[in-house]
């Protein structure tokens, strides 16, 4: 069982930062990352700017667990590549994440992290696939229609993981 939770989550709180509620941002309230609307969700019922503004990493860690860390199976990858997946699923999504995994693998992107997917993600090479999945980020942020106002962030966070990922492995 791979063991790089803790040092992934502490570092994608860094890359998510405190609390925000950006006009542009499509998240609307967030705090640690986690919005309003996940929040909501996973506590299944409302939420206030109040409560929004008290999360602690305590408090949210078990929902990124559940549903970012698990969703890409991030206890079954190599180190490195567990992070890379782990921090795109959180800042674009679990399915997102697998899709633009298996494209850089050159498997069918259907945003099921199958068999097929695990056994072609295993045989690529490291360090050639935080390449191609960092380039593949880059790519998807750069289309989006937010770039403008948040482009500059989101390519940071893509180099930032990319240096942290490789030294990983």
């Amino acid at each position: 069982m791979n063991t790089n939770w803790k040092r992934s989550f502490e570092l994608m709180l860094q890359s998510e930062g405190g609390f925000v509620n950006h006009p542009s941002d499509l998240g609307g309230m967030t705090n640690l990352g986690v919005t309003k609307a996940t929040w909501e969700n996973w506590m299944g019922r409302e939420s206030d700017e109040a409560e929004m503004r008290g999360l602690t990493a305590e408090k949210v860690e078990p929902l990124y667990k559940k549903k970012y860390w698990d969703a890409v199976r991030g206890d079954e990858l190599k180190v490195g590549i567990d992070y890379l997946m782990f921090d795109f699923a959180v800042n674009a999504g679990a399915g997102r994440a697998i899709k633009t995994l298996q494209t850089s693998i050159g498997v069918a992107a259907d945003g099921a992290f199958g068999p097929v997917t695990m056994a072609a993600m295993k045989s690529y090479e490291p360090v050639k696939l935080i390449e191609r999945f960092s380039q593949a980020k880059e790519d998807f942020y750069q289309s989006l229609s937010t770039f403008d106002v948040f482009g500059k962030g989101w390519l940071n966070r893509v180099a930032k993981v990319k240096a942290e990922a490789l030294k990983m492995v």
